[in-house]
Formats: structure tokens, sequence, C-alpha cells
């Protein structure tokens, strides 16, 4: 009889490469490659060509998925034992008991630690701990995360191919899950295999796409079922050493296939030596007594090893699935060299694995099993001592809430001073954890006392955190009628005024903001955040605009006098809105410019720091100053890198500064129009209305005027469907309208069209849409349906825009289309083409041209249009604006006038490396010198997403299957970076 190999001892050892085990995987891999293996052929060559496609630099996605104990991980191990020893590896098992932590299965997985002798790793821990509670709405922590984590990835695959394997995604938090998604969309453009494990139950939806997104992207979905009794005898005979007998295969046949339970089964008849072989393997008498069920089992274990090492064992069940073994310390009051030799003996009985820093259950179900071996009352009150162990040595908050939450009753004294100082990092790190702790705490705290203003302050700043915004503003109105300490009063004013504006109540946030201005005594710093924010609620107001105006002025006087930088910042944005409204946009400029000189770099202003650097990108394109737009854009993106912000704050203005550019293909990259990472943009961008407006907007407008009508009319499906309930909305909608407006005017509707076009007219009341953008367009319409009211009411509002510049600027040169489009005079539109090709924008200089040509040949200067009109026609191709190229020749031929006698026009390759444009080029160069998605983003000042679609699109123009094929086409074209 041969008995059962059992795993080597794990060395406890800090992150790094880690020596290989005897069955040759990393030390970093909690799950042992199966000392016997047998059956799932087809599916372990699945894995097979996975790896070997990883060892030509090719990535790709693994979905595992099968009941407990079914062989999930194990079919990873056996797999993972033909890796190479210098891949970078890592290992997550994510936890019901951690499900409320975000990120944190990622974070184990990449063993992101600010001890890590790893300095990418400690920078991205030291980058997510920095993040402190956002005084804005909207401040996301998991965002954050999402965006320093998959940053990580990048770096580490620019060293080495890189395995994730990430166990159990049913319990997967939802940050994870985001991050998954995204490395998924990666892992086609990076040397990363990503595999993921999933039990069928429990169903979530999240997990259920995640599941989807891999088979539409081309990754393999294995499902395992039950191992055949083929097999299930060959694995006994492999471990017994010898075939079963007909006892031994009724018992185990109770194990219905799942190969965990079998070895199990097996192991525990061995162990208690009721096996004999004779010749073929029996169970004695005494195997009748051993239990059957896979739990009873699992529980028999801990009768391998000592006393001792049991109890430690079920101490070890408390902290999780893995585990610190300074935390085990602390929790069992030992040091960890008392430890060690306990330690020991449950990797060598099977029990527990290495894991880098950490140990981890070989399998949950084994933790399982001895967690739920002790009564509930056992349980919790062991739960509760841990949480409060681990307070006293200063463990990290989400470990000590980690079991505060599973005591599930309060943590008395000590608790509350705990959460008084823990409060904020977990609000922002884990708020749904906050939510539930603080809940709990107040229910023992004496209402109106100075610690129960605090927790409650805490509990609201944790729900707005945690998007429950309906919650906050029950909780907040409530406390505020009973708290007495003034700080903390102006402090869940603000926070439910916030809650009020994300659930669509602006009136009811201007009445709390006004309430608690009225009272005196409110502190200075609070004082002029809320003129602050009281004047950008009265701007959305019908009639507010005036006050917004003086509110704004009083916040910066207010703001100077209390010191306060975040105030200060806060009331220059504003007189920013008011003067963008007014359309003075110098002033508006000097006004954000003396806002970010105010802010600091640190953590604590970084939401608004981001905030005026968009705006200051924004107002720099008013004045026509396209290039220094550019570099603006540039410096955001850089303070988003440095501060590890997420960079979806700057798609849209980005897109929207492409757009004018005329850099339709870079506009589209900067949304990432091929979807590749849909879930991701649904839970942190397209939230947002206003996001979601500008993205279906501009899309469907470019995919308009190229003529790709199906793409265009899905975007404005999916547009027009959003409903607009606040200025906001409005203001982001113009894309939209001149979308549909171009849709209707393609299928012959003019009239309709222009109908829909002056919806934009007029502007309300402290309404920032830039309507002259959109003028031309209308008059010109207007003119084509015979409507000369309309043309003369869109010029009017045009020029009145223009006389409202303190600079002449863009509306200005809008006017001056307008006007010599209804006049049917050429002099304004010589100017407004000499402003274009002056100051720009690129994509208003064909359409000037166009109108020009159109009023020359009006005149009967034939060959005079007919140049102008090739030049317009020239740029429009540039860009690809078929629709646009189509209409103009259309206007032109019934006035008589056609282009000249020119060879066919060569159609743009569709594939190869004629088919890349001018930037996939130079991404395609950087990629063939080695650098990593992130290193490309950071030295072309895009966002890395943007760079992920761009290489995305130069596979598919290839063929190719990898970067390492986009190196060989580059080195073949002998391009440079």
């Amino acid at each position: 009889m041969t008995a059962p190999q059992s795993r080597p001892p794990a060395a406890l050892q800090p992150d790094g490469p880690a020596p290989a085990t005897g069955h040759g995987l990393p030390e970093v891999w909690p799950v042992g490659r199966p000392p016997q293996w047998v059956g799932r052929v087809g599916e372990l060559a699945v894995l097979g060509d996975a790896i070997g496609a990883l060892r030509d630099g090719a990535g790709s996605v693994i979905w595992v998925e099968g009941e407990p104990g079914i062989g999930k991980s194990s079919l990873a191990a056996e797999a993972m034992a033909a890796s190479d020893p210098g891949w970078d590896v890592g290992w997550g098992m994510a936890d019901q008991l951690a499900e409320r932590l975000p990120l944190r299965v990622m974070l184990d997985c990449l063993r992101v630690r600010a001890s890590s002798p790893d300095p990418r790793r400690a920078r991205a821990a030291g980058m997510l701990r920095s993040r402190q509670e956002s005084l804005l709405a909207g401040g996301d922590a998991s965002a954050t995360g999402v965006e320093i984590l998959v940053t990580l990835v990048d770096e580490l695959c620019a060293d080495a191919p890189a395995v994730l394997v990430i166990d159990d995604l049913q319990w997967a938090d939802e940050a994870s899950l985001v991050v998954w998604h995204q490395l998924a969309a990666s892992a086609g453009q990076l040397p990363l295999l990503l595999i993921g494990t999933c039990r069928p139950t429990p169903r979530r939806p999240e997990v259920e796409q995640a599941r989807a997104a891999v088979a539409r992207r081309g990754g393999a979905v294995i499902t395992l079922g039950p191992l055949p009794e083929t097999d299930v005898t060959a694995l006994v005979a492999a471990m017994v050493g010898a075939p079963p007998g007909d006892s031994l295969r009724r018992l185990t046949a109770q194990a219905a296939g799942n190969p965990l339970y079998v070895r199990e089964l097996i192991d525990a008849f061995v162990r208690e030596q009721a096996v004999q072989v004779r010749p073929v393997a029996e169970v004695t008498a005494a195997g009748e007594q051993l239990p059957v069920s896979l739990t009873g089992v699992l529980t028999d274990r801990l009768s391998s090893v000592s006393a001792g090492t049991a109890r430690m064992l079920r101490a070890a069940a408390l902290l999780g699935g893995s585990f610190a073994p300074a935390d085990l310390a602390v929790v069992s009051r030992r040091p960890v060299s008392g430890l060690a030799a306990l330690l020991e003996e449950a990797v060598a009985a099977g029990i527990l694995a290495g894991s880098g820093a950490e140990l981890v259950f070989r399998h949950p179900l084994i933790r399982q099993a001895l967690y739920e071996s002790m009564p509930l009352a056992l349980r919790t009150a062991l739960h509760a001592e841990a949480a409060r162990e681990l307070a006293a040595a200063g463990a990290d908050a989400l470990s000590v809430g980690q079991q505060l939450a599973a005591s599930g009753q309060p943590g008395k004294g000590w608790a509350l001073e705990w959460l008084a100082q823990a409060a904020s990092a977990l609000a922002t790190r884990a708020p749904q954890l906050a939510v539930e702790l603080l809940r709990r705490e107040l229910d023992e705290t004496p209402s109106g006392s100075r610690a129960w203003d605090g927790l409650m302050t805490s509990l609201v700043w944790a729900q707005l955190a945690a998007g429950s915004y309906q919650e906050a503003v029950r909780q907040a109105s409530w406390a505020l009628t009973v708290m007495a300490d003034p700080a903390r009063r102006a402090e869940t004013y603000w926070i439910l005024a916030h809650a009020q504006v994300s659930t669509g109540c602006g009136n009811d946030a201007i009445a709390t903001v006004r309430q608690a201005l009225a009272p005196s005594g409110l502190p200075g710093d609070w004082h002029a955040r809320m003129l602050a924010l009281l004047s950008m609620l009265e701007r959305g107001r019908p009639g507010g605009f005036g006050a917004a105006k003086a509110l704004a002025r009083q916040a910066l006087a207010a703001a100077e006098e209390a010191d306060d930088a975040f105030a200060t910042a806060h009331a220059l944005f504003d007189l920013w809105l008011t003067c963008s409204v007014e359309r003075q946009h110098a002033a508006a400029l000097a006004h954000i410019d003396r806002a970010l000189g105010v802010l600091s770099d640190g953590p604590g202003h970084v939401d608004m720091r981001m905030i005026a650097l968009n705006a200051r990108t924004f107002s720099l394109q008013n004045v026509d100053q396209w290039p220094q737009a550019e570099l603006a854009l540039r410096d955001t993106r850089e303070f988003a890198r440095r501060t590890g912000s997420p960079d979806r704050a700057t798609w849209m203005s980005a897109a929207v500064l492409r757009y004018w550019q005329g850099q339709w293909d870079d506009a589209l990259a900067e949304m990432g129009s091929d979807s590749t990472d849909l879930f991701g943009m649904m839970y942190f961008f397209l939230r947002d209305r206003a996001s979601a407006l500008l993205l279906h907007g501009v899309t469907a407008l470019i995919a308009g005027r190229r003529e790709q009508r199906t793409v265009a009319a899905e975007q404005l499906r999916l547009g027009l469907a959003l409903p607009i309930e606040n200025i906001t909305d409005r203001e982001n909608q113009d894309f939209l309208i001149a979308a549909h407006a171009l849709a209707l005017e393609q299928r012959g509707q003019t009239r309709q069209a222009m109908a829909t076009l002056a919806a934009i007219l007029p502007r309300r009341e402290g309404e920032m849409t830039l309507t002259h953008q959109w003028l031309p367009d209308l008059v010109r319409l207007a003119l084509a349906a015979g409507d000369r009211p309309v043309a003369q009411t869109a010029m009017e509002a045009c020029q009145a825009e223009a006389a409202a510049e303190t600079r002449p600027a863009r509306a200005v040169a809008a006017g001056l289309r307008c006007r010599g489009l209804l006049e049917t005079d050429p002099g304004p539109l010589r100017d407004a083409v000499a402003h274009y090709r002056a100051a720009g924008p690129a994509a208003e200089l064909p359409a000037a041209l166009e109108d020009l040509a159109a009023v020359l040949a009006a005149h009967g200067r034939d060959e005079e249009a007919r140049a102008v009109l090739a030049e317009a026609l020239t740029l429009y191709d540039g860009m690809q604006a078929r629709w646009d190229i189509r209409r103009a020749e259309s206007r032109l031929r019934a006035c008589g006038i056609r282009r000249g006698p020119r060879g066919p026009r060569k159609p743009r390759a569709a594939s190869g490396w004629e088919a890349l444009t001018p930037t996939e080029v130079m991404i395609a160069a950087l990629v063939a010198r080695g650098d990593s998605t992130s290193d490309i983003a950071q030295s072309m000042f895009l966002s890395r997403r943007t760079v992920q679609t761009y290489i995305s699109r130069i596979l598919t123009k290839l063929d190719a299957k990898s970067r390492v094929e986009i190196v060989g086409e580059a080195l073949r074209q002998g391009v440079t970076p």
C-alpha cells in the first residue's frame, strides 16, 4: 500500500521571487499540485495551450467553474507545473468574510503591501493608503484602487509574463470584479494569463457578466463535472496502491465524482489504517466507524494533528481563508516563534499552505468545516476578542473591522474609542463595512453626546461613500435634530446636501444649505464652504443665476478670511462657472488658475484639483488656445498618474478636445469605442448621466459624419433614452442633439432636423452650453428648409454669444459663418476661414470652407468656389467625414459646381500596416521598444484605457495575436519611437 504524499512545509517568507516547491510550483501559490492526477485531459490541454501561448508572449483568460471540491484550483495548479520559474505569479482567494472589503482579493493576489521589498508593490500600497475622505460627492476610493492595481499589472507584465489566479470569484467584491474585467480586456495585449474559478452559487449578476465577457472576448470557459467512475477508481488505486474492492467502491461512490471528497475520504481511511490490500483495497471494520460526509471527513482531519495545533487552526479559521502569522500570533496571544512548530505541523498535514508572507487554508472547505465546527456563540465571542486584540496591537483598520463585524455585537468601550480614530479610513476604504460597524456602535451610544455626534457624522459619510444616498438623507436629517457639536452639525449639513443632490433633489439641497447658514456660530471654514456649495446649487435653479454670482463672491471673501484652501478653490471654481456662463472666458481662466495656485498637491485636495484642471482645459478651448488646452490635458493626466487618481475624469474632456481638433480616431479611442471595458465604464463612469450623454453623443456624431449609420443609430438610441433632469444634463446633451439632427438630415427630413437642432435654443439662464458651436449648422438647415425666421433667430443668438466674449474667439467666428450664410456674403465667411486657419479648431475649417464655396457659387464665382470646395473635401477626407463630403458635393452640384477632374480616391486601407493611423504607428513603435501600456500612456499623456484601445485596434488591423507580433511588424517596417 502506498501512503498519500503530503506537501512539504511552507517557508514563512516575504514577498519576492519564491523558491520552487517539490511540485515545481512557486511557493506563493496556495494550492499545491495534486499528488496524483487522473482524468481532465481535455481541460488540462486548454490550460496547457494558454501556458504555451504565454511563453510566446500572448496572454489569455480562462474561467473554470464547478461545485466546491470538483477540482477547479487543482486543475490550475496541475497545469502550472509547466510554467516558467521567472514568471510573476499570484493567487488570490476570495472569501465570504472579506466580501465587504473592496479590492481585498486583488490586493492579496498581487501581494500589494507597504512592507513589500518590491518597490512597485510598496508604492501601490502607499498610494491606496494615502486616499482621504473627499469633501466632494463622488470621491470613490475604489475607482482609485482599480486604476492603481491595473497599472501595477502593466508594470509587472513589462518585466516578465504574469499569471494571476482568482479563486472563488463568486465571493469577490465588486471593485475586484472591475479589476478582473479590465485585466481580462488587457489579457490579449499583455503577457498575462488570467485564471478565475467560480462556484455556481451564489448567483450574482456582476459575476455572470464577468463570465459572459470571457466568452465574448474569446476566452475559454471550462465547466468541471463529476469524475467518471473509471477516473475515481484510478484515483483511489493511485492513492492506496491497489484497485478498490466492492465495499471501498460503495463508500467512494458517496463522493459522487467529487475529487476532493474522494481524496479526503481515502486520506481518512489511510490515517486510521482502515484499508487493507488483499489483493484489492478494501476497508476494515474500523473504516465503517469513520465519518463519510465531506464535512465530517474534513473535520476529522484535525485528528492527524496535535491538540495544540487543532486549537491554533480554529483560531486561524476566524481570520478568513488567508492570514498573516503575525495576526494569528496577536489573536493567539503568543509570539510567532511559539507558533512556528504548530504551523509547520498544519502545513505537513495538508491543512495549511504557504502563500508568500501569508498562510492559507489548503481548501476553502477545510476552513469552512473548522469554522462551522465551533458553536455560534463561541465563534462570535472569539471574533470579538480577536478584534480587541488586533486593535490593541495597532493592526490595520480593515482587519480589526472585519473581526468586529463578524462578532455581530458591539465592542463596548474599546470599540467606541477605536472607531472614533478609524472611521475615516474605514469609510474611504470599505464604506459598507464602516456603515455596519458604526450603526452597531451608535445603538449603544447615548444620542447627543460628543461621541455620538462623531460616530453619526462618520456614518453618514460612509453611507455617502457607499452610494446609499437615500439612507444618508434620512439618517443625516434625523441626526441634525439632536446633534449638539457645531462642527459636526456643519459637517452633517454638508453631507446631507451632497446626498440630496445625488438623489436629484437639488431644491432640497438648497434648503439644507440655507438652513445650515441661518444660525450664527457656524465655524468659519464650514461657513465659507456652505456659501460656495450654495452658489453652485443656485446656478441650476431657475432664476438663481444672479444669486449664484453674488454667493460666489461672498464665499471667496469668507474662505480667504477663514484661510481655508478648499473653500477658496471651491469659490473660485464657482466664479469660473459664472464667468463661463457669461462668456467671460478670460476671467474664467484667471479664476481657475488662481484656484490651482491655492490648492496643494496633497491627498486632501486631489478631487478639487482634478476638477479645476479639467475646467482649465475647457476654458483654454473657449479662448481658442488649442495647443495650451492640449498641454492642460497633459497636466491633468500627469497629476492623475502622480496621485493615483482614476484617469476616467479626463476621458470625455479629452474626447471633446480631440473632436474639435479633427482627430476623430483619437476621440473614439479616448472613449474606448471598442467597448473593451464596458463593465468598468458602467461601474465607475456611465453611472454619471452627464458622462453618458457626452459619450453617446460624441460617438454618434462621429459615426454619423463617417456614415457608419448602424453605430450612430445604436449610440443615439442609448443616449436619447437617458432623462434630462437638470442643468448639467442639458449642458452635456448638445452633441447628442447634433447627432440626432444629422441622422434626420441623412434621411432627407431637413425640417425635422432643423427643429431638432433648434432645441438647443434658447440657452437658459445659468446654462453653460456652447450653443454657438451648432448654430452655423442650424442656419444652413433652416435655409435649406426655407425657414428664414429660424435662421435669423440662430444668427442673432450666435451674435449675442459673440458679443459676450470679452476676447473675440470661437463664438465670433461662428457668428461670422452664420451671417455669411444668411446674407449670402462671402466676406464674413472668408474672415471665419481665416480665423480657423490661424487659431482653430481644425474641425471647423472644412465646414467654413464648404459654406464659403456655396456662397461663392451663388455669386457665380465658379472657379473660386471649385478651389475652395476642393480644399474642404480634402480636409473632410482626412477625417473620413464621408457624409460631409457627399453633402458638400451635393450643395455645390445644385449650383452647377463639380470638382475638377481627379483620379479615383484611393480608399484608406482596412488592414495591414498601411491601415494604422499616425497615433497607432507611434504606439506600435513604443510597444516595439518594450514600453508597457502604462509607460505609453505616461509618455504620450493618454489614459491607460485609451492606449489599451489603440493596441486592440493595432492587433486587429495587423491580424496579430499578441504584442510580440506587433514588435515583429514594427521592426520589419523600421519604425522608431
